[in-house]
């Protein structure tokens, strides 16, 4: 298996983006991982491991995608980029997957009208992210690729997430849940209110409206909900963990029983962070493209593109894009993608 890291995708490229595809070489000894971006960088940054035996390859390129950089713009102007470059050695066939931590609306307008486009049938790709629950992992979609949606997008999203679910994680039958205010067929806006009329006449395992509480609580194996509700929920979720777990240590530090109680219950503790740590997971698919692309934080650490670069491996094994355009085949058709 061949995988591209765009290497200078994170904030900190491209010491993290090194430093993982290394972990993820010696995990992974079998696959190739090829660093695509900044030549000089990548080599001074790998001059400091040791590298035998990884089956590792650089790709140079000249330029490269900030956060600054305006999605509707790469696509011309950045040609020679770390991104554009990896995800079209997706396209030609020279590697399976592509992952990155860099402008997310970047990757998605290079891959959708660019270079890889768009599964047939597949009228919008979608955002995931994979949530830790108690007992399982659950798919949550979309994530912020289409804040204004149709129902009928909805109904694909919960297709995609669905067959990622069967595919990659290995869940048969896997529910789906449409995110809404209420677990009432009422509730919700008329975005919601419609997309469950739809989903409920497919074949999927449609259990019905889930709030967030339940969601967190995995009574749904894939979430579904528009880009916008999608990014509100995700990013409040990843602020109160975080704000959750700075009040524990500012609380921590005030009493000297309580510094001996946390020591006492560190162990514990580092299990919580792990549950909470996004960069355990390290990334998640864009669904409805053709090819595996996963996109990370743009602030990960090495443990981050690790993972990230695990979940490339694991939806290329999973035949995660077969899958979804034999599904899109089956339960769409070609139809018009507008």
């Amino acid at each position: 298996m061949r995988i591209v890291l765009d290497a200078m995708g994170s904030d900190t490229c491209p010491v993290p983006d090194v430093d993982g595809a290394i972990q993820a070489a010696r995990l992974y000894p079998a696959d190739t991982l090829i660093l695509v971006g900044d030549k000089p960088k990548i080599e001074a940054e790998l001059a400091k491991y040791k590298t035998d035996g990884l089956r590792l390859e650089i790709v140079a390129t000249t330029q490269t995608i900030t956060m600054e950089d305006h999605p509707s713009d790469v696509g011309r102007t950045k040609k020679e980029s770390s991104m554009f470059v990896g995800m079209n050695m997706v396209r030609d066939g020279k590697a399976d997957a592509f992952v990155t931590a860099g402008n997310t609306g970047a990757v998605l307008a290079l891959a959708t009208l660019y270079s890889l486009r768009r599964i047939p049938g597949v009228k919008r790709p979608a955002l995931t992210s994979l949530i830790n629950t108690d007992d399982k992992t659950i798919v949550a979609v979309d994530l912020g690729a289409n804040t204004d949606c149709r129902p009928e997008w909805l109904v694909q999203f919960g297709i995609m997430g669905s067959i990622y679910a069967q595919n990659v994680l290995k869940q048969p039958n896997p529910t789906v849940g449409l995110l809404a205010n209420g677990e009432e067929d009422s509730k919700g806006n008329t975005l919601v209110r419609e997309a469950g009329d739809l989903l409920r006449k497919t074949a999927l395992n449609f259990i019905g409206n889930v709030e967030p509480k339940e969601m967190l609580a995995g009574k749904a194996d894939v979430v579904v909900a528009d880009g916008f509700v999608g990014n509100i929920a995700i990013k409040s979720m990843e602020a109160i963990g975080s704000m959750l777990f700075s009040i524990l240590q500012r609380e921590v530090r005030k009493s000297p029983l309580a510094m001996i109680g946390a020591l006492l219950m560190r162990p514990v503790l580092r299990g919580i962070y792990r549950q909470a740590d996004p960069f355990e997971i390290g990334g998640a698919p864009l669904l409805g493209v053709n090819g595996v692309v996963i996109i990370g934080h743009g602030r990960t650490n090495a443990k981050g593109i690790k993972n990230a670069i695990s979940q490339a491996h694991r939806a290329v094994d999973g035949k995660l894009v077969e899958a979804i355009r034999e599904g899109m085949a089956r339960d769409v058709g070609d139809g018009d993608e507008s």
